[in-house]
């Protein structure tokens, strides 16, 4: 398993956090930077210098270990000597332009390896995941020659104005009008379920609810049903394993293809090569990105040959983007998949992610303000709250101090949310992410021993 990533990698923090240069850089840049970047990245105040592996060291010299991975994209760990090295070599000699290049038919050819089905193998690229998503709704309308759409409650699929429209959360306030033939419905969240019910007596009747409320307000022509087969933004929630084929076949009724969006759950994430995998569903068209690129700007969409015939998104430059698919975004991407699949990163996120989900299940018992943990390959979830009864989320100036806490002792995470994401790069080997646990046990032991959720 991951052969080329360092091992038993540990914090190492030597300066006050953030430290004096640190502090100088993010002076300089705010004198001209716009407002909206990443909040951990704001909050935590630190300039990278160098990373490699799950490490990452600050211009002051401090060392943290990387439990946020870009959000889910650094997949293969930072600074992948392979990944380095072909990167660099591509770049030497070709890195603009749609032409046919070695390096895009070595990634389409990839991909279809990974792929849920042999019917799955068409593929088209771009450089972000709203851009890919858009780009599969075009797809869906001219497939079917419908229009309407139906999203999840706590679903995310971008920021542009299409995708913005199906976005499942608050988000989306003062951003409006959105797009006609919107619908959003309840996703399988067990531990926070919009019926109040409990799993499995509730027979899904959150997709039953989902059936009703397209009937009372479609126009009857939805075009696609699109749905993360585990929720990340909204915290990393992974529904009962009936939820998914229940969506395909409410898709099949609407008479609407299925898309699996696939940007965070893909290529190895939950430990199996995709989110879609661990219930046998196949989708109609799959997204994908985040770790498709190793780290460079890459997304996709992934289809079948019929679906992908149609007009007008199939006519000549009707479906293409000025970066996706060019030289150097492929041999990012070919190279990403050659290290996902020869150091076999996918077993690894199951075997550390379970080891991983073991630790944190103890959590549970041990906290009274943790109150849900799951977890798929390294994929996991743990709900913070006030009280373990009422479900109430910890409130964010306790989840922010919770993170500060977790950066001056060496571990960058998302604390800063009460329903908080842990997704490690998936090169990560037991000893560092045990190392990474250890030092959030001794953040929530101080919370616990100082009371910090009452």
């Amino acid at each position: 398993m991951n052969p080329s990533q360092p091992k038993n990698q540990k914090p190492n923090i030597v300066s006050v956090v953030p430290g004096p240069r640190s502090q100088a850089l993010r002076q300089r840049e705010d004198a001209h930077i716009a407002p909206g970047l990443q909040g951990y990245a704001l909050m935590a105040g630190i300039a990278v210098a160098d990373a490699r592996g799950s490490a990452i060291t600050d211009v002051d010299g401090n060392t943290y270990l990387d439990f946020i991975g870009g959000i889910a994209v650094n997949a293969l760990g930072h600074s992948h000597p392979v990944y380095v090295k072909a990167l660099q070599d591509q770049v030497a000699r070709v890195s603009v332009g749609a032409l046919t290049s070695v390096a895009r038919v070595e990634l389409c050819e990839r991909l279809a390896t990974f792929s849920p089905s042999p019917k799955l193998h068409r593929l088209q690229l771009y450089s972000s995941g709203a851009e890919a998503v858009e780009s599969a709704l075009r797809l869906a309308k001219c497939h079917t020659g419908k229009h309407e759409f139906v999203s999840f409650w706590g679903g995310f699929h971008g920021k542009t104005m299409g995708v913005l429209s199906l976005m499942g959360s608050r988000f989306k306030e003062k951003l409006g009008p959105m797009l006609p033939g919107s619908h959003c419905v309840p996703y399988a969240d067990c531990y926070r379920c919009p019926l109040k019910l409990s799993y499995p007596g509730c027979s899904l009747d959150c997709v039953e609810l989902a059936r009703k409320q397209i009937r009372m307000s479609s126009a009857g022509s939805v075009a696609a049903v699109i749905v993360e087969p585990m929720q990340g933004t909204s915290g990393n929630v992974i529904p009962p394993k009936e939820f998914l084929p229940a969506v395909r076949e409410m898709a099949h009724d609407l008479g609407a293809l299925l898309i699996a969006d696939e940007m965070i759950t893909g290529l190895g994430r939950t430990g199996r090569n995709f989110g879609v995998d661990h219930s046998g569903v196949v989708p109609d068209i799959m997204t994908v990105g985040k770790a498709f690129g190793g780290g460079f700007p890459l997304s996709g969409i992934v289809t079948t040959d019929e679906i992908s015939a149609a007009k007008p998104w199939s006519n000549p430059s009707g479906s293409s983007s000025s970066y996706g698919g060019n030289p150097l975004g492929a041999m990012a991407g070919a190279t990403a998949l050659k290290i996902i699949a020869e150091e076999r990163l996918v077993e690894n996120s199951a075997q550390v992610g379970a080891a991983m989900l073991r630790e944190l299940e103890g959590f549970v018992e041990r906290y009274p303000f943790v109150g849900c943990v799951q977890g798929a390959g390294l994929f996991m979830r743990v709900e913070l709250v006030k009280d373990k009864a009422s479900k109430e989320p910890l409130p964010r100036p306790v989840t922010e101090r919770i993170f500060h806490e977790c950066v001056r002792r060496g571990l960058l995470t998302m604390a800063y949310a009460a329903n908080f994401r842990i997704q490690p790069a998936l090169t990560v080997d037991e000893a560092t992410a045990k190392n990474g646990l250890a030092v959030l046990r001794e953040v929530f032991d101080r919370v616990d021993r100082e009371r910090w959720f009452v």
